[in-house]
């Protein structure tokens, strides 16, 4: 079984305010808390977090060739393994000021938060989307998760990861959308390089505590509609800006 979210709602009346989004984020986006009964249901329901890797293994077969092999996953009577991804978490420019997160962080104990900007300007830190949730709910359940697995982080990069603006046009300003200039315009303190280094020490911590990371393409891209050219460019594009920052430091 497979379960995928995308970036959760913090408040509701923000993302659900009757204008051209909101009906698009009623239909892929979740509530924190509709995600939490979730996961509490699927919890009693004897569902465990599994790992891709636990599942399958590449080995290599008598003629030397890579061959996928079925994995082996030794739960108790009861329980049924999942796997668990969220896509994009890149916390878009379009999404400000709609009731959405806004980075995760690393707090002072090491733990992977949330910021999020109140109606005043001010920001909190908190468990405000479905990485920091996770975490919480196995540091109470640690039978949710199996041998220290947690979701799959599907990125994608126009804009950056995880809530920081990572993508190579916020350093050489070059081929900028509207939103990208407008925030650059905004923040004229903005350090990219600072940027990128933030979201790899966010990264670390995640890999280190079970989470993973995949492609969701550099550009969001609909594969079955796209060209092999598009996607091979697409792929070189989150290969240069995308695994840099989230591949583990020991690879």
């Amino acid at each position: 079984t497979h379960v995928f979210y995308h970036t959760l709602i913090v408040e509701p009346a923000k993302s659900f305010d009757g204008d051209s989004k909101a009906d698009g984020y009623n239909q892929v986006m979740t509530t924190i808390d509709e995600f939490n009964k979730i996961t509490q249901t699927m919890y009693e329901r004897g569902f465990v977090m599994v790992s891709l890797k636990d599942m399958a293994t590449v080995v290599t077969d008598e003629n030397g060739n890579h061959v996928m092999q079925r994995g082996e996953i030794l739960l108790p009577p009861g329980k049924q393994p999942f796997v668990l991804s969220q896509d994009d978490v890149s916390y878009y420019h379009y999404m400000e000021g709609d009731g959405y997160a806004r980075k995760l962080i690393v707090d002072e104990n090491g733990d992977i938060k949330n910021e999020y900007v109140q109606d005043d300007g001010t920001v909190s830190v908190g468990d405000y989307d479905m990485v920091p949730l996770i975490d919480r709910f196995v540091e109470q359940h640690p039978d949710f998760s199996y041998r220290g697995a947690k979701g799959i982080v599907a990125l994608t990069g126009y804009n950056g990861v995880l809530g920081y603006f990572t993508d190579n046009v916020y350093k050489t300003r070059e081929d900028l959308d509207e939103n990208q200039i407008k925030y650059l315009n905004e923040n004229p303190d903005f350090d990219y390089d600072e940027e990128v280094a933030q979201a790899k020490k966010v990264a670390k911590a995640m890999h280190e505590d079970g989470w993973e990371f995949a492609s969701h393409t550099w550009g969001h891209m609909n594969v079955g509609e796209r060209s092999l050219e598009d996607l091979q460019v697409d792929t070189q594009k989150w290969l240069d800006y995308v695994k840099p920052i989230v591949e583990p430091v020991d690879t």
